[in-house]
């Protein structure tokens, strides 16, 4: 199949930094065709004065993320739209790897897995959601796939990492405005096979989501408040289930989330008085979701023309390696490389049991350190390497595919 244009949606609120590192990631994407769709407050579109001219904006400052998406979309102009969250980076080969789903016949939506706030271990991978929006994992190979599911089982992508056709949105009306927040891409994947439309995942479309602060979590994860994810599990219920079902389902939901809450207490994320206080904003979340108007799925879509990004990556990719009290000097080699459009990965491995982490850094730069017999996949034991290049080729082999490493240095 012909690789389609691709819109990437990108919401933005109140995390200007976030989103010019986002941004720094979709610079450098390995992708034919493709645009920029950013909607964001004032102080996120400011952040990305130099960008004027080379993606589409939208201002846009409401709490509202199914709406904000909407925004995005009636300003999308490639045959399918991919979303990503503003703390998200995407690797290098995520567009191209991603559309592979489409290659399977008649897909509508395709989701890429997610790595989480260490680089490494995978935050979402595979899943499927029932109608009272419970997920589950799904065991599948490593390239793109069409899950087979039993009855009452739909695919569920994640907001952070997926692609849908234009034209399958349009038909739906695009994300439900009732979702403020959570939910909505759930919401989305029942409608699509309510539809009789197919899902896929494609596993090695990757990206690095950071999980960042926002108006319902802190800085270290804690919830601050439950309002909204207890306001748009009521309407989802509201929307998938029946009445009679609606008030078992959320008081089940509300001791799942007390449950959460002291995993939370216990690791000492939050004090003891939080608990009770969380619990009321959940449940004055659900009183609103249980009245929150729902209206039809409606969605005009008379984008301007297709704005063409041009990536700053020329298709070169190159490793640099070294010992931790090497950084000055491949930090600065990495800065050159990137000046010259290069994507670069630095390996920074001390001489002890440290963990490692994946950070993506300015200039734009992907950066693993920790310890040479440190772990780098949480689910596996130390890696006793013999040598320090043995572990080199050991971490290689982990990330080179999604970042088309070809070139190894020194």
């Amino acid at each position: 199949m012909t690789q389609p244009t691709v819109s990437i949606v990108v919401v933005s609120r109140n995390r200007a930094a976030l989103l010019r590192r986002c941004m720094m990631g979709l610079s450098q994407l390995l992708y034919p065709e493709y645009e920029i769709v950013v909607v964001s407050d004032p102080a996120g579109l400011e952040a990305l004065a130099d960008y004027a001219g080379k993606i589409k904006t939208v201002a846009f400052h409401t709490p509202n993320i199914s709406e904000a998406r909407n925004l995005g979309i009636a300003q999308a102009s490639g045959e399918v739209i991919a979303f990503i969250d503003d703390d998200a980076v995407p690797e290098p080969t995520w567009l191209t790897e991603l559309v592979k789903g489409f290659d399977l016949g008649d897909v509508a939506a395709v989701g890429g897995y997610v790595r989480g706030r260490n680089g490494i271990s995978f935050q979402w991978k595979a899943g499927s959601v029932d109608q009272t929006g419970l997920r589950a994992e799904i065991d599948g190979p490593e390239v793109p796939f069409v899950p087979n599911l039993p009855e009452g089982q739909t695919a569920k992508l994640e907001g952070t990492n997926m692609v849908v056709r234009r034209d399958a949105l349009s038909a739906l009306g695009g994300f439900d405005p009732a979702f403020h927040y959570y939910l909505d891409e759930t919401d989305l994947c029942l409608r699509l096979a309510e539809a009789g439309y197919a899902i896929a995942f494609a596993p090695t479309a990757e990206v690095h989501h950071g999980f960042a602060a926002n108006a319902t979590r802190s800085a270290i994860r804690a919830p601050t408040s439950l309002f909204q994810m207890g306001a748009s599990k009521a309407v989802f219920l509201r929307k998938h289930t029946s009445s009679a079902e609606l008030e078992t389902i959320l008081a089940a939901y509300a001791q799942v989330q007390r449950r959460r809450l002291l995993g939370y207490l216990v690791h000492g994320m939050i004090e003891p008085r939080d608990v009770g206080r969380l619990l009321q904003t959940l449940h004055k979340g659900f009183e609103e979701g249980r009245h929150r108007a729902l209206t039809s799925h409606s969605l005009t879509i008379e984008p301007p023309m297709f704005l063409p990004f041009q990536t700053t990556a020329t298709g070169r990719s190159v490793l640099l390696k070294g010992r931790t009290w090497q950084r000055g000097k491949l930090r600065h080699r990495a800065r050159e490389l990137r000046a010259e459009g290069a994507i670069v990965t630095i390996f920074l491995f001390g001489p002890s049991f440290r963990r490692h982490h994946v950070r993506f850094e300015a200039p734009g730069v992907w950066v693993q350190s920790g310890g040479l017999w440190g772990r780098s996949d949480r689910s596996q034991g130390p890696v006793l390497s013999k040598s320090f290049h043995s572990r080199v080729r050991h971490e290689l082999k982990r990330c080179s595919a999604q970042r088309a490493i070809f070139d190894v240095y020194p």
